[in-house]
């Protein structure tokens, strides 16, 4: 077997060093947790579809609206029929 040498190992560039010894683990975990962070991975064809976030959220809650005046003309007409 070929024994590794340093260059083989290390194709990272200099100006990408990065100390590790100074790295904190978990640094922002409690910030996201009490801010709600979620990651929401779209299929390509969807993420094509919407701009950023802020259209994504728009339109979720627009469906969120409809799914509730739905959901609530269907119980009101099953309750007049009763």
């Amino acid at each position: 077997m070929k024994a590794n040498t340093d260059a083989e190992q290390d194709d990272m560039r200099p100006e990408y060093d990065f100390d590790y010894t100074t790295a904190v683990r978990g640094k922002y975990y409690r910030h996201h947790l009490e801010e709600g962070a979620n990651v929401v991975v779209l299929d390509p064809d969807i993420a094509r579809a919407f701009r950023d976030s802020a259209v994504v959220n728009e339109a979720l809650r627009s469906l969120l609206e409809l799914s509730d005046v739905t959901q609530r003309l269907t119980t009101h007409a099953q309750g007049a029929d009763s």
